[in-house]
C-alpha cells in the first residue's frame, strides 16, 4: 500500500498515511495524528513527496543477469577476439562400449540403468 503525505492547512502540521489506492484523500486531519490539545479538524491536503526509494539488497541485482543469450554469444565472441583468439574448444569426448556380463538378467544396452 502506497504512503501518503498529508499537510494539515489550518497548523501547518505535516505527517503520513498508509492507504490503499483506491480510498479517497483524506479531508479532515485525522484525531490521532493531530499536535493540537483538542482536536483541530483542520483541513488537509495531499502534499507532493518523493515517494519511497527503491533499494535492492544483497548479492545479486546487476543488470547482466537477465541479458540474452545472443547477447551473451556476442560478448564471448568478442571476448575471445580481444584475447587474440588463442582459445582452443576441449576436444569431443569419446565413448568405448564395454561388453555386457552375462548374468542371470538379460544384458540391457549401454548407457541406460535396469528398468
Amino acid at each position: 500500500m502506497p504512503t501518503y503525505e498529508y499537510v494539515c492547512e489550518k497548523c501547518g502540521h505535516r505527517f503520513e498515511q498508509i492507504q490503499p489506492i483506491t480510498e479517497k484523500a483524506l479531508k479532515t486531519c485525522p484525531k490521532a495524528v493531530c499536535p493540537r490539545k483538542a482536536w483541530g479538524k483542520g483541513r488537509v491536503r495531499r502534499a507532493i513527496s518523493a515517494g519511497g526509494g527503491l533499494l535492492f539488497k544483497g548479492s545479486g541485482f546487476y543488470i547482466t543477469d537477465y541479458r540474452s543469450e545472443g547477447y551473451k554469444a556476442a560478448a564471448k565472441k568478442e571476448a575471445s577476439a580481444s584475447t587474440g583468439g588463442d582459445t582452443k574448444p576441449a576436444p569431443a569426448k569419446t565413448e568405448t562400449a564395454t561388453p555386457a556380463k552375462s548374468e542371470s538378467k538379460a544384458a540391457q544396452p549401454t548407457g541406460h540403468p535396469p528398468k
